[in-house]
């Protein structure tokens, strides 16, 4: 224990909201954890995701094969061995816990990705997935749910090296650190599977859950009701909605009109472009899904602004 001297980051105190969960340092670590602590051998991943997942389960050893979806964002023609796991992604929270319900019944060794619904909490014996930095200003962490525990005692990861970004973006602007943030990326692909950093768990204290889940929700019903006439998706409101995703034919013309604007629209998912052909329905979703930030950093004006600017791009 240090007494005196320079005063630190504040220790905050509130509660987090996956407070039931394994704190782990991100999301693919989370799903290590799964595939360690119950042994699995063989996976089915959907074509439509990031390649990361795919990576974490060749390096630990586990045999992969793919899987399609619909237009409904849900797995189709699965045929799985049994031995064989089902890694179900939870797409912008539009699959629900009674849908997840059904999917369980006839595959019980399933691994929900819930990375794109934060708020959405998982189901009793379902080994569930969320990371962090998707939804706050942190450098990393992730949640896991599981009934299985590996033997081995992990080490606590640290963040400091990975805040120059977030701090950079908050005295500064996005353009200026995306290089910087493009590098934390990168160091994703071989962060050993650790404990959630001091720094990640103190921040994760600061948030109101609430408040961050109500105006998230309020934000993507009002892109909704302005641009659900273009989406080629059928949507429902999801809880504490990650983005709004807009699903149109010209999304690149859009994406580069919009950046010039300021508004910065991300390809999720390059990945899907590399391993998939062009007639497949998951490069076009790649390819011509926009996601709009609807997140606790913006008011309605800011989606007035959003919504309009995407309907001059589209018209």
């Amino acid at each position: 224990m240090e007494i005196g001297g320079y005063i630190e980051f504040p220790h905050y105190t509130g509660t987090v909201y996956h407070d039931k969960a394994i704190a782990l340092n991100c999301a693919r670590n989370c799903l290590e954890y799964v595939i360690e602590a119950k042994h699995i051998k063989r996976i089915s991943i959907p074509k439509f995701l990031c390649g990361s997942v795919g990576y974490k389960c060749r390096e630990k050893n586990v045999e992969v094969s793919y899987y399609s979806i619909g237009m409904d964002l849900l797995p189709k023609n699965l045929k799985l061995n049994s031995d064989e796991w089902l890694y179900l992604v939870n797409y912008y929270g539009q699959v629900d816990n009674e849908k997840i319900k059904e999917i369980k019944k006839n595959n019980n060794n399933l691994i929900v990705d819930n990375v794109e619904a934060f708020f959405q909490l998982p189901l009793d014996g379902v080994d569930t997935i969320y990371t962090c930095r998707k939804y706050f200003g942190v450098p990393d962490g992730g949640y896991l749910y599981t009934d299985a525990f590996i033997e081995r005692t992990l080490e606590e990861d640290k963040s400091a090296e990975k805040m120059r970004h977030l701090l950079g973006r908050f005295e500064n602007t996005a353009n200026e650190f995306y290089s910087t943030y493009k590098e934390n990326e990168s160091l994703f692909k071989n962060l050993s599977l650790k404990r959630m950093s001091k720094i990640t768990a103190n921040i994760m204290r600061s948030y109101d859950y609430n408040e961050v889940k109500t105006v998230r929700e309020k934000n993507y019903i009002y892109l909704h009701e302005k641009l659900s006439k273009y989406n080629k998706l059928l949507l429902k409101t999801p809880i504490g909605a990650f983005m709004y995703p807009l699903y149109v034919s010209n999304a690149s013309h859009v994406r580069k009109k919009l950046q010039r604007k300021n508004i910065y629209i991300p390809v999720l998912w390059p990945d899907v472009l590399k391993v998939c052909n062009e007639s497949e329905l998951e490069y076009d979703m790649a390819n011509n899904i926009l996601p709009l930030p609807c997140d606790q950093r913006y008011s309605l004006e800011t989606m007035e602004y959003i919504a309009s600017e995407v309907e001059k791009c589209l018209n």
